[in-house]
């Protein structure tokens, strides 16, 4: 049986994620930073003891000239130029749209073998299924992915950006199929985005033993402390996010943040992630680096046990 993506304690690690219980965001790698400097953060974050990467296949086709997998291009490369792929968790992803039969079988077997190419790698640690496609099947979603995981391509499965409701019936469908069901959920959740998690989803997670990896666990980089008003990200790619985290109450969150940070001597970005290893289900939240200075700091939230 697989290592399932254990639920810890937040001041505890695990040999699954390593030294640290953070997942390094893949995203950035092809498009905010070149090869070169992506190489630098991920040799910074094996160095922290960080050993969980996250990525997809469409990372970063929406940027022009770009066709997707630049990201898990980047990673393959730095994987086998290190020799530390036994080492080294790796998760990716495909649907990322969610356009109708995305997840077809046929697709997804497709979609996996050109991960597993652009990864220099015969399996992947854990394989999402990235976004509800609405319309294929949920016995043929759930079969595929029971396939990829019967044949050892991938070791666990996950689903993202899932409704509690949806996912409750792809996991019905894979029982009902006697294959490997969803055990880990990747969901948009932090502390200015807490609604779709919180709820159904969360008491989901829980019943059935979902290990849950949260994305944008620092809110686009809002949660930093970084930016003073919302004149600082004007034009940016991540402006609709950080427009969102305002809207939520970002800035006195920001200001409790601030306070907490002065008071315990860690830093904002620490504590908003030690937070979200605080909440039940989660077993690691995600936070992208374009820097092995950042890196240093999001593994400082080890130190940081969040109590209130």
């Amino acid at each position: 049986m697989a290592d399932t993506i254990p639920v810890a304690d937040p001041k505890d690690t695990h040999p699954y994620l390593g030294g640290i219980r953070l997942v390094l965001g893949g995203n950035v790698f092809g498009w905010t930073i070149d090869r070169d400097r992506s190489f630098s953060v991920l040799d910074a974050f094996y160095e922290q003891g960080g050993r969980m990467i996250d990525t997809a296949e469409g990372y970063s086709n929406w940027v022009p000239g770009h066709k997707g997998g630049e990201s898990e291009a980047i990673i393959g490369e730095w994987l086998e130029s290190r020799g530390v792929r036994t080492e080294m968790r790796i998760a990716t992803k495909t649907g990322q749209g969610g356009a109708p039969g995305m997840l077809a079988p046929e697709k997804v077997r497709a979609a996996l073998q050109g991960s597993l190419e652009r990864l220099r790698t015969d399996y992947v640690d854990l394989y999402y299924a990235h976004r509800d496609d609405g319309t294929t099947p949920l016995d043929e979603v759930a079969g595929v992915y029971g396939e990829i995981f019967a044949a050892g391509q991938a070791r666990e499965l996950g689903a993202s950006n899932y409704s509690a409701e949806r996912l409750a019936d792809v996991i019905a469908a894979a029982d009902g199929l006697g294959v490997r069901h969803f055990t880990v959920l990747q969901p948009c959740y932090n502390m200015v985005k807490r609604d779709e998690f919180e709820g159904p989803l969360m008491a989901l997670c829980q019943e059935r033993g979902i290990a849950a990896l949260p994305y944008y666990g620092l809110a686009g980089g809002f949660l930093t402390g970084k930016y003073s008003s919302a004149g600082d990200w004007e034009g940016s790619s991540r402006a609709h996010t950080l427009d969102a985290a305002v809207a939520n109450g970002g800035w006195a969150i920001l200001d409790d943040l601030r306070q907490k940070a002065d008071r315990i001597g860690g830093t904002p970005a620490q504590i908003a992630l030690a937070w979200l290893n605080a909440q039940p289900t989660v077993a690691a939240p995600l936070a992208s680096a374009t820097s092995p200075e950042q890196v240093r700091e999001l593994a400082g939230t080890a130190s940081i046990i969040h109590s209130d």
